[in-house]
């Protein structure tokens, strides 16, 4: 977990200088753009390209290894069709440049790298439906068994034992429960960190291991209109939490995600499961515990973003949007339960594949 420190807080002249001594470019306009612990600049220059100049935050910047595979993978998935962000190289050839750069706390080392900007609407701004709910599923799936295929000489540092937003880390989350003190959903919390020890647990030899992007949320998804009244995905952003895992947990994660605009969240995850299984069908096991994965990652966002709020009270609204929703829509599924839960969305996932 970052501190409140660790977050980079560039000038936009100190933007602009790096955009020109790394790049050669002229910056004409420069805005920021939402980040969580990062910082992203929306960048035009007077060359006449687009950009995201995205500066890490100090913790994460020293797993260079990490980001170099990362930034790896979203050239290969670029390359095989999926609408991913690119890094583009410095002057001197390289995809990335550790900067030593004061934002206030003292002078620390933050990763920078100039990523393609992709237009599009981000999901958390469109009402939601049926098909753009099955084509996440469907891309989500894609996504993860195109970066099966990938090698990379550093792939094991994905492996990131103890990685916070890794869903075999739930249990790590006692550690931070602690701020949600006085709120009756701490109890649900609690419960569940319990089931995903009893009923997740010991499933995990039988889930199906690949590569997660593992932050497939309302605002890393682009859409364009498709149609009077269609979209299509455009774009996918942000690598950050990648990590070893499986199949199961980016369904799950999904889903989790787009429920948070949904007024009716228990409607999500059928079409969402139908484009899943059009590309790769979930197992027994898999099946049997995604309630309970949806549920971790409820927990996952809703503790976190406590903390990260105490950690930096600057960054408040963003990190809200965050886990916006988080509380009503993990306590109704705690409160309608397993069964409940999965009768409608499988009913609904056959449903939609047959019509």
């Amino acid at each position: 977990m970052s501190t409140k420190e660790s977050k980079p807080n560039l000038s936009h002249s100190q933007a602009t200088d790096i955009l020109k001594r790394l790049y050669g470019l002229t910056t004409s306009v420069i805005r920021p753009l939402p980040s969580y612990i990062d910082q992203n600049f929306y960048v035009a220059s007077s060359e006449g390209g687009e950009y995201v100049l995205k500066a890490m935050n100090s913790a994460d910047s020293q797993d260079i290894a990490v980001i170099k595979v990362q930034t790896y993978s979203m050239a290969f998935l670029n390359q095989r069709g999926l609408p991913a962000q690119i890094a583009l190289p410095t002057l001197t050839g390289q995809m990335m440049s550790l900067e030593e750069i004061d934002c206030g706390f003292g002078t620390q080392t933050y990763l920078v790298r100039l990523l393609t900007y992709m237009p599009g609407t981000t999901i958390c701004k469109i009402s939601i439906n049926t098909q753009i709910l099955y084509d996440i599923g469907k891309m989500a799936a894609t996504l993860d068994t195109v970066l099966l295929q990938m090698e990379h000489p550093n792939i094991s540092v994905l492996q990131r034992d103890n990685f916070i937003w890794s869903l075999t880390s739930i249990p790590l989350l006692y550690q931070y429960i602690h701020v949600m003190d006085g709120d009756p959903v701490q109890k649900v919390v609690k419960a569940v960190i319990e089931q995903y020890q009893v009923q997740v647990r010991p499933k995990l030899p039988l889930f199906r291991k690949c590569i997660n992007h593992g932050d497939l949320n309302d605002r890393n998804l682009l859409v364009k209109p498709d149609g009077p009244s269609k979209y299509a995905i455009s774009g996918i952003l942000d690598f950050a939490d990648m990590s070893c895992g499986y199949f199961i947990f980016e369904l799950a994660i999904t889903i989790r995600y787009m429920m948070t605009e949904s007024p009716n969240p228990l409607d999500v995850g059928g079409p969402v499961v139908a484009g899943w299984e059009s590309v790769f069908p979930l197992n027994e096991a898999e099946r049997d515990s995604l309630y309970w994965l949806i549920l971790c990652r409820f927990c996952q966002s809703l503790v976190i973003a406590r903390y990260t709020v105490i950690q930096q009270p600057e960054n408040e609204e963003y990190v809200r949007m965050a886990s916006k929703n988080c509380v009503q829509h993990l306590s109704r599924l705690w409160e309608l339960g397993k069964d409940e839960v999965e009768r409608r969305c499988f009913q609904n996932a056959a449903q939609f594949s047959q019509s």
